[in-house]
């Protein structure tokens, strides 16, 4: 069943026509992997899934059964939708463990003037909370950075600690943009590992977009390739990385079977 479809999505700007009639769907509990030349229109998706960019006219976009085209991002991400970011969005100042706790805030339960009612079971669900983050924050490596600044963190752990706040949101779908950039080659191997225990783990459903191919090769069960704005491929992965089309839209000329397969594994 497919937890995400989207039907002629498309996205202009000005004469630009960054995505033109891109047709999808994202079933329940897979990985699902968006590749494509640098400019292919990627993050456009993106924005376009989480209300960050209104689509054009004739779009459709229905996630969890609800139609959610052109609504705004915090309505999309109260449904169960959540992203990481290319360029990373924290909160410097604050420690890692207030990150993640930022990201769990919109669950809270009790209204504003609980405190002062009832400051006890306030305090009570407040130790639960940060069990359970200080529990995620061990998952993705992080528990003993917990209490310094997000600032310090190498950019690495910035990018995991990202990944920890979008998690921390308890989505039912999470997209992650580009998980794998600034990482160490041994921790692309880790990421690769993180992916597959996440969707396991947490019952998710992921999307990613990754310019490093073996990340998506290896976790995706299907994958979408854009190039130019448009959908030129999609399948499994052995079918993508043995189509012409994908190999002509990443390197511009035609190769043999085997070049294909090492350009797609490196």
């Amino acid at each position: 069943m497919a937890l995400l479809e989207t039907r002629n999505l498309s996205k202009s700007f000005g004469g630009l026509q960054a995505i033109h009639d891109v047709s999808l769907k994202v079933e329940s509990n897979k990985v699902h992997g968006l590749i494509g030349p640098n400019g292919s229109g990627k993050s456009t998706f993106f924005n376009l899934l989480t209300g960050v960019y209104q689509p054009d006219k004739g779009s459709y976009i229905e996630f969890d059964n609800v139609d959610v085209t052109g609504k705004p991002a915090h309505y999309i991400a109260g449904k169960g939708l959540s992203r990481t970011f290319q360029l990373l969005r924290l909160y410097g100042e604050l420690s890692v463990l207030d990150n993640v706790l930022v990201g769990f805030h919109p669950h809270t339960k009790y209204s504003p003037f609980a405190p002062f009612f009832n400051g006890s079971e306030v305090r009570r669900q407040d130790q639960i909370v940060k069990e359970q983050m200080f529990e995620l924050l061990e998952f993705i490596g992080l528990a003993e950075h917990a209490e310094i600044p997000a600032a310090e963190l190498s950019g690495g752990q910035r990018r995991l600690l990202a990944l920890g706040r979008a998690i921390a949101m308890r989505p039912k779908m999470l997209l992650l943009d580009e998980p794998g950039a600034g990482l160490s080659p041994a921790n692309i191997d880790n990421l690769m590992d993180t992916i597959m225990t996440l969707k396991d783990r947490y019952n998710l459903t992921i999307v990613v977009v990754e310019h490093i191919l073996k990340v998506v090769m290896a976790t995706c069960d299907t994958i979408t390739v854009l190039d130019h704005g448009q959908k030129i491929s999609e399948g499994t992965p052995e079918f993508v990385k043995n189509d012409p089309a994908v190999v002509e839209a990443y390197l511009g000329r035609e190769m043999e079977d085997e070049d294909i397969r090492a350009a797609m594994n490196t």
